[in-house]
């Protein structure tokens, strides 16, 4: 590859991430109004809403349905890709594994601290990368039923993947069979049991030792 074709291609991408983190300011913004509550816990947002849909028997026996409360948890996708800018894919991943632990410590106290979280039966959330980012954080993993909403989410999750990792459009065409969307599930309870203060006191233990 030539170097005006590679300078040309860099640009584009930037030019891209740029176009996209637009978009997700603007998604940041229309959330106000489609939520009962905002609360950001470092690299992650939980946006306190309604479920739709049909209802969800979680593993603990715990039900969701419709018109209950719910967490909807969202990275922010701003900050990991200022970090895989300055850190490169690799380190960037596991420090975001280890930011994303230290958001779901915070988010557990508040379930049990904080009034707006109070009635929210669950937190859940969407993603393409439940196998390596969510290891060792106790979500339920829940296939999506196909219909128009799994289409139109794992099309949306896969162009944001294309955009933000430095490999692009490859990364997807190389695991398509594997990026598939997943539904990650902590009831009040699992999230309570997961990061109890033992559990978080191992947890801080091995990022110290991480960053050691």
């Amino acid at each position: 590859m030539s170097g005006g074709v590679y300078l040309l291609q860099k640009l584009l991408k930037t030019v891209m991430q740029s176009t996209w983190m637009i978009w997700e300011r603007l998604f940041s913004f229309l959330s106000r109004f489609r939520s009962v509550h905002i609360s950001r816990f470092g690299i992650c947002t939980v946006i306190i809403k309604k479920h739709r849909g049909e209802s969800i028997i979680c593993e603990d026996s715990t039900v969701i349905q419709s018109g209950d409360l719910v967490g909807e948890l969202h990275l922010d996708n701003e900050t990991i890709l200022k970090l895989i800018r300055s850190e490169g894919p690799d380190r960037a991943a596991l420090k975001i594994a280890r930011l994303g632990r230290k958001s779901m410590q915070q988010i557990s106290r508040a379930y049990e601290s904080q009034s707006e979280f109070r009635k929210v039966n669950a937190l859940v959330g969407i993603t393409l990368l439940h196998r390596g980012l969510t290891h060792g954080l106790g979500f339920e993993h829940r296939t999506m039923k196909s219909d128009l909403f799994q289409k139109l989410t794992t099309s949306y999750l896969r162009i944001l993947l294309s955009v933000m990792h430095p490999e692009g459009k490859s990364r997807i065409d190389r695991r398509t069979e594997q990026l598939v969307p997943m539904m990650l599930i902590h009831t009040r309870s699992s999230l309570k049991k997961r990061f109890s203060i033992s559990d978080r006191r191992q947890l801080e233990q091995e990022e110290q030792v991480a960053i050691l």
